[in-house]
């Protein structure tokens, strides 16, 4: 008749595999680091990331150029508990659930400071030759 393996009985086959010399102490040091640096190079960024777009998300006001996650820009025209009035082009308003939101490219508050910075182009100066 078979015997179901209990846990004590496998950590006896896995010291006897490992050469004999090693305690259950050292698999379960192995499993904590394993976890350790799973959380600190998975889940700790991600929950970041997550608390970041959840203050994106709260701070969103009339007037915000925002992309979401989709590739459609536009300027928030209203603001709602879950969704925001999205102007997409001149009588085109479509409503977006606020999560689909991805980034706001530049707030109301800051577009003075962003025209100025706007004037700068990418070609070269010209310069009259002699």
């Amino acid at each position: 008749m078979l015997e179901t393996p209990n846990i004590a009985s496998f950590f006896t086959i896995l010291a006897q595999a490992e050469g004999g010399d090693q305690s259950p102490m050292s698999f379960f040091l192995m499993i904590g680091l394993f976890m350790a640096g799973f959380w600190f190079l998975i889940v700790a960024p991600q929950r970041k990331m997550q608390k970041e777009h959840d203050a994106l998300v709260k701070g969103l006001k009339k007037g915000d150029k925002i992309m979401t996650k989709g590739g459609v820009f536009g300027t928030i025209v209203n603001v709602k508990s879950d969704r925001v009035s999205v102007k997409v082009a001149n009588n085109t308003n479509i409503e977006i659930s606020k999560p689909f939101i991805q980034t706001v490219l530049n707030k109301k508050d800051d577009a003075k400071g962003d025209e100025a910075a706007e004037d700068t182009t990418d070609e070269p100066e010209k310069t009259e030759a002699k």
